[in-house]
């Protein structure tokens, strides 16, 4: 009733359909990894941050913008620097732009510079065509950032 031949051609179709379901998993597993290193933001070819100069950092998809002292000038740099944001923002979420400034100096003039920094981040943003809408200004519940003082003179730029 039964053959040798039944025997070999289940074992076969069994490996086929192995082999078959390795390759889709392969195939997905790739389109996978390669949406994730496209979608990842890459850091900001910068150097660290400088005494008493600008400098931009990416650090875990957080944009930070250093300022030097008294100046809200931007670092060179910056549009690259934002580039994975406009890409969010191009996929529906909104830019959060924060300022932070040194504990040194008035603390009024301070935080007037901190608000000039962060004015001046977004307009590089609406510069790189993200809407006015799309940008949030978030004034940080302690201004005073953290770290060195020039660590301290920062905006930063999240996406949410």
């Amino acid at each position: 009733m039964f053959s040798n031949d039944d025997d070999n051609q289940g074992v076969v179709l069994g490996v086929l359909f192995g082999v078959i379901a390795l390759v889709i998993g392969l195939v997905i597993g790739v389109g996978i990894y390669k949406t994730n290193q496209m979608a990842a933001p890459k850091a900001a070819p910068v150097a660290d941050v400088v005494a008493d100069g600008t400098s931009i950092r990416v650090e875990n998809g957080v944009v930070k913008f250093y300022f030097a002292t008294a100046k809200a000038d931007l670092a060179s740099g910056a549009n690259e620097a934002l580039r994975h944001v406009v890409m969010a923002v191009a996929e529906g979420k909104k830019a959060l732009v924060s300022g932070f400034h040194d504990s040194t100096g008035d603390l009024a003039k301070n935080e007037e510079l901190a608000k000039l920094r962060a004015f001046a981040v977004r307009d590089a943003l609406k510069s790189l065509g993200v809407a006015e809408d799309k940008i949030e200004l978030k004034k940080p519940e302690v201004m005073t950032g953290t770290g060195s003082n020039a660590e301290a003179r920062r905006v930063e730029v999240t996406v949410n």
